[in-house]
C-alpha cells in the first residue's frame, strides 16, 4: 500500500468531474487500499478518489471511533431525504478550516463495494454528511462552495499563502 498525495484547494484538478468505474478489478482494489491508508494517515474520515487526482467515482469512509469499519462506495448514487441539518465540516483538501454546512439529514446510497457487488445503505448523522461531502468531490464540488464568496476567498488566500511558504 502507499500514501497518496492529497490535492489541496484551490488546485483546479479538484474541480474535475469523476467518471464511472467500468469494472472493479485489481487496479481499483489497490487504489481503494491506498486511499484507506492515505485517509487514515491524514487523519480523516472520508476520501474521494478525486482528492488524490484519480478522477473515478470511488469513495472510502470510516466514521467509526476505532477506525475499524471501512466503507467503500464505487459509482455511488444518492437519494436524499429528510430535513436539512447543519454541522461543521472540514476537508483533507482544505486543511485547517472548519465551517458550518447544511446537508440533508438522510441519504440512501446505491453503489458497488470493493468486490464489485451492488449494495444499498441508509445513513444518517455523521455518515450521511460524510457521504454527501465525498460525493460532492466526485462532482468537482468542495464544501467551501457552500460558503459565502467572502469566506471562500479568505480560505483560498490563506491556503495559497501557506503553499507559497512551504514551496
Amino acid at each position: 500500500m502507499a500514501i497518496l498525495e492529497i490535492l489541496e484547494f484551490p488546485d483546479v484538478r479538484l474541480r474535475t468531474q469523476a467518471r464511472r468505474v467500468g469494472s472493479v478489478d485489481q487496479r481499483i482494489r489497490k487504489l481503494v487500499d491506498d486511499m484507506f491508508e492515505t485517509m487514515y494517515a491524514a487523519p480523516g474520515i472520508g476520501l474521494a478518489a478525486s482528492q488524490v487526482n484519480v478522477h473515478e467515482q470511488i469513495i472510502v469512509i470510516d466514521t467509526s471511533e476505532h477506525r475499524n469499519e471501512p466503507l467503500v462506495f464505487i459509482n455511488p448514487e444518492l437519494e436524499l431525504s429528510g430535513g436539512v441539518v447543519e454541522s461543521d465540516e472540514g476537508c483533507l483538501s482544505v486543511p485547517g478550516f472548519y465551517e458550518p454546512v447544511e446537508r440533508r439529514e438522510f441519504v440512501r446510497v446505491n453503489a458497488l463495494d470493493r468486490k464489485g457487488q451492488s449494495f444499498s445503505l441508509d445513513a444518517q448523522g455523521l455518515l450521511s454528511v460524510c457521504i454527501q461531502h465525498e460525493r460532492d468531490h466526485l462532482l468537482g464540488k468542495l464544501f467551501v462552495d457552500y460558503l459565502s464568496g467572502l469566506k471562500r476567498t479568505r480560505i483560498r488566500r490563506k491556503l495559497e499563502k501557506l503553499h507559497r511558504q512551504t514551496s
